[in-house]
């Protein structure tokens, strides 16, 4: 993950600064300025027991707040390393009324240091970055590198859904989970016409792919 941000089918598009992002992120009442802080006390801040999910690589927002909107009994955390692409979701942020979810400017590898042991029920991961070249497999978030992170923080019973329209990624996720010690649970090449579209709340990408023809991949995984 790098100062780029996903394309078409997976490639890579320069990301546009934006003038003030970070100074706009810094004074928003709905980014955790010092998420450290916050570790093993979410739950606090959200002031209820519910239990928390969380978006890794966020982009604009749309998923995760829909999500958020549809389900006033969870708590969501909307996790996007790049200032301009999270200063997006704020300013839709700013126009909903809703008390369940925050969002952090974080890296991935770093998730451990911001939530407990159990602490995260679900992770969601949405048109993450192909990187696909092999010897930058390790950067994929469905490697074992960003497994052994998401195994620090989830519950014991905690779930990966994983939705890309690369079906390079999804092979190789398929390949990767199994051998990291993780179960797939569901799976299938064309989430639309499938099962597993029942409930189905669709990010920016999926909608832009799904108008254009292209088949989205979904799996579900557990430890």
């Amino acid at each position: 993950m790098t100062g780029q941000n996903k394309g078409q089918n997976g490639v890579k598009m320069r990301l546009r600064h934006i003038k003030g992002a970070e100074e706009e992120i810094a004074n928003s009442p709905y980014v955790i300025q010092d998420p450290k802080a916050v570790k093993g006390k979410w739950r606090q801040l959200f002031g209820n027991p519910n239990p928390i999910r969380i978006e890794i690589g966020m982009g604009k927002g749309k998923f995760i707040m829909e999500l958020a909107a549809q389900n006033p009994d969870v708590n969501y955390v909307g996790i996007e390393r790049y200032s301009s692409v999270l200063l997006r979701g704020l300013q839709k942020r700013e126009q909903l009324e809703l008390s369940n979810i925050y969002f952090i400017r974080l890296d991935a590898l770093e998730l451990a240091e911001v939530f407990e042991a159990g602490e995260v029920e679900r992770i969601y991961l949405n048109f993450s970055d192909p990187w696909p070249k092999d010897r930058h497999a390790k950067r994929r978030l469905t490697s074992d590198r960003f497994l052994a992170v998401y195994d620090q923080i989830l519950d014991r019973e905690g779930v990966i859904e994983f939705k890309t329209d690369n079906q390079e990624l999804f092979r190789f996720s398929l390949e990767s989970i199994p051998q990291a010690g993780w179960k797939v649970l569901e799976k299938t090449f064309d989430l639309h016409h499938s099962d597993m579209a029942q409930g189905n709340v669709m990010t920016e990408y999926e909608e832009k792919f799904s108008a254009e023809g292209k088949p989205i991949c979904k799996l579900t995984a557990r430890r």
